[in-house]
């Protein structure tokens, strides 16, 4: 299927989506979250994607937010539908089975930094710029901002953002802990790939795993994230990745990691 509002280009392992409406600086509309939708559940489908990236469009914006045009025609009705929508298909990237890297690679405003906080990571140009600026609207953050946003920064934090609304530059977002590393505008998706070839020569099972074990352990008590983890080692042990990586370094070699997540 051709997409107008996104481009998916995948070069095993490594998928990359492109926001695409440069015109509105990316921003996201009902017509995009259709073609998302599409596109992840292509990428979970398919078996030889290790790893997703996800970034803008153009050297502008990464995604300038939801496309107010369409949002100020919305019923309150039409808006919580939207809302819902958004939560929804970011989840989707929050739970694929792989690792997923934001690439933002200019401004991540409102729903762009919403996207950017569903992904496990952020790479960030050096001008990108990060903010959730719906309270100068008379708005709130709808795509989970309010709640991502308050894992990876604090709640004290989160509400300072959310309050003011003013965006920040990379370098403080990477000093809050929103971002993993600062790239020059021009070798940003040649850093990004290079983690994520890195992550893609590992085991699928052993990353999925892992994924999980972190994201359910921090919605529980340090006990019962323990025994979470517990229960997946133990799983794990049962993979043909933990065979192949086990028998790699006892015999001194490089590992081919080639089990699957099913």
């Amino acid at each position: 299927m051709s997409f107008e509002n996104i481009i998916l280009e995948v070069a095993d392992p490594v998928a990359t989506i492109f926001f695409n409406r440069p015109k509105a600086l990316n921003a996201l509309n009902n017509a995009l979250f259709d073609e998302l939708d599409i596109a992840l559940d292509q990428i979970r489908e398919n078996k030889d994607i290790r790893v997703l990236v996800l970034t803008g469009a153009g050297d502008k914006s990464f995604v300038a937010g939801a496309d107010i045009a369409e949002l100020s025609q919305m019923s309150p009705l039409q808006g919580k539908f939207f809302s819902r929508r958004g939560q929804k298909i970011f989840s989707k990237i929050e739970d694929l089975p792989i690792p997923v890297i934001a690439a933002v690679n200019g401004f991540a405003l409102g729903g762009g930094s919403e996207a950017a906080l569903a992904c496990d990571f952020i790479y960030a140009s050096e001008k990108a710029l990060f903010g959730l600026p719906e309270i100068t609207l008379g708005l709130i953050p709808g795509f989970g901002g309010t709640q991502r946003l308050a894992r990876v920064v604090g709640i004290n934090r989160a509400k300072e953002l959310i309050f003011i609304g003013k965006p920040i530059k990379a370098q403080e977002a990477m000093e809050y802990g929103m971002v993993n590393k600062i790239c020059e505008p021009d070798k940003l998706m040649e850093e990004v790939l290079k983690t994520a070839n890195l992550i893609a020569a590992r085991g699928k099972v052993a990353l999925r795993s892992a994924k999980e074990v972190i994201q359910s352990g921090l919605n529980t008590d340090l006990e019962t994230g323990c025994k979470i983890e517990n229960d997946v080692f133990g799983l794990n042990m049962a993979s043909e990745d933990a065979k192949e990586g086990t028998s790699a370094f006892l015999e001194k070699r490089k590992p081919v990691f080639k089990g699957e997540l099913y």
